[in-house]
């Protein structure tokens, strides 16, 4: 959507070249390629001194005739002027697209839901597009004292049980991991675009359990296995799922999971690492200790200070950023702005959000947006008059528990410099005199 007061980040028209030259030191560059944008904007929005606004005076195309009819487009598709609003893999991020992440346009987005066509994607083995009529779900225990009734669900079984909709987030635990030694990448679509929040619809896998006749008292966890190539699989403990947020879903914002989101059947764990959201999900053991699967023992774990790997540690702590303004963003004009942005915690509500102009000097809270819900997306938006002066906007958000977001400086200090997962600290924008924002890094 054409702003005249804020300009797009130039990310619809990076490449790999571009990004290889920034991380190159050609700032020169970036500074050229907003530059032109800039340009373009205005030549687009300006009219000859003393003209009216043709876009007045002159009477359009679709105002003296007739439109589409209906249902010329059965699915329905964003309208072509918001074409570059894509979700975009990272060039040079990995060399298998089968193997690697696309990014969501949080710069672009409003409210706290995703579009589910707009989801942040991460696969190991690349996305399928089952036949739901084929797919299976089976649940069993590592023994068989745990499990009375050893079940195989098809997807009419499953759809057929009372189900629930829930509101969530999902964040992979490497969000934002390129920042934890400097700044990396130049936009928030980069930086933090590996979460989305969606409306899931399923049955809670207690009741699955509870079918089965599951021993929930001794079986302390489950074994959550896909059907992709990856054999991806997680231990999710017994005491997160008995509360029933744990879903076996199969809907997602109002119609069914998109393939590359895991249809047909998927496992929804509010508050918890994406990578336990097992996508294309086919069996589920019940078992009385850790499972200590590949991507919980040589991957998802962090490296702490001491040269010790912490495990299981799969909440997402408290976050937010700052979408707009953001980097690669240009300011176009002095005065009245509003500043929005997203935070979300995996332990609970956002309990509130406070935005610093200086550097976190000095703070005021922001005013928080309905609705908010445990373990969801909130939007958050302050005022602020740009007097055209360098400005340092960041964002800091506390959760019901207690929990407060870290800056870099206190983050390090616990962690070290040489995680990868579970970056949550303060993100930094510069606001330059020349209206370009910039990805900095204080404190």
């Amino acid at each position: 959507m054409l702003n005249r007061f804020i300009q797009k980040a130039p990310e619809n028209f990076l490449t790999l070249q571009h990004f290889n030259q920034l991380k190159a030191g050609r700032r020169g560059f970036m500074a050229g390629v907003l530059a032109s944008a800039i340009a373009g904007v205005q030549a687009q929005t300006q009219n000859p001194p003393g003209a009216g606004d043709v876009n007045i005076l002159n009477l359009p195309a679709h105002t003296k005739g007739l439109g589409q009819p209906v249902a010329a487009r059965p699915y329905g598709m964003p309208s072509e002027f918001e074409k570059n609003l894509q979700r975009r893999e990272s060039p040079g991020l990995t060399r298998v697209g089968a193997a690697s992440v696309s990014f969501a346009p949080l710069q672009s987005l409003f409210g706290i839901i995703t579009p589910s066509g707009l989801h942040f994607e991460r696969h190991h083995q690349g996305w399928w597009d089952i036949d739901p009529s084929k797919h299976r779900l089976m649940i069993n225990g590592s023994d068989d004292s745990l499990i009375k009734r050893p079940m195989v669900f098809d997807m009419d079984e499953i759809m057929r049980l009372p189900s629930v909709s829930r509101m969530c987030f999902i964040e992979c635990g490497a969000n934002t991991a390129m920042e934890w030694n400097n700044t990396a990448v130049p936009t928030v679509q980069y930086t933090h675009g590996m979460i989305s929040c969606s409306e899931f619809t399923g049955v809670p896998l207690i009741t699955l359990l509870e079918m089965c006749g599951a021993d929930v008292k001794r079986g302390k966890f489950v074994l959550a296995e896909g059907a992709d190539g990856s054999g991806m699989t997680r231990t999710i403990p017994m005491s997160l799922i008995q509360n029933g947020e744990v879903l076996v879903a199969y809907g997602q914002n109002g119609e069914m999971l998109r393939p590359e989101n895991g249809y047909p059947l998927r496992l929804i764990v509010p508050g918890i690492q994406g990578v336990s959201w097992i996508k294309y999900l086919r069996r589920i053991e019940v078992g009385d200790k850790p499972y200590g699967a590949k991507d919980e023992t040589l991957h998802y774990i962090d490296l702490m200070p001491d040269g010790m790997h912490r495990q299981y540690g799969g909440i997402q702590e408290v976050k937010s950023v700052i979408t707009s303004p953001s980097g690669g963003q240009v300011v176009l004009q002095k005065g009245f702005h509003s500043i929005t942005g997203l935070a979300w915690s995996g332990r609970g509500k956002v309990k509130k959000v406070d935005v610093s102009m200086d550097g976190g000097r000095n703070w005021k809270p922001a005013r928080l947006e309905g609705p908010v819900l445990s373990k969801c997306l909130t939007r958050f938006n302050t005022d602020f008059v740009w007097d055209g002066k360098p400005v340092i906007v960041q964002s800091r958000a506390t959760d019901d528990t207690g929990h407060i977001q870290p800056s870099y400086q206190a983050l390090r200090a616990v962690r070290g410099g040489r995680s990868i997962y579970h970056n949550n600290a303060v993100q930094s924008w510069l606001l330059g005199e020349n209206g370009e924002v910039k990805n900095v890094q204080v404190g």
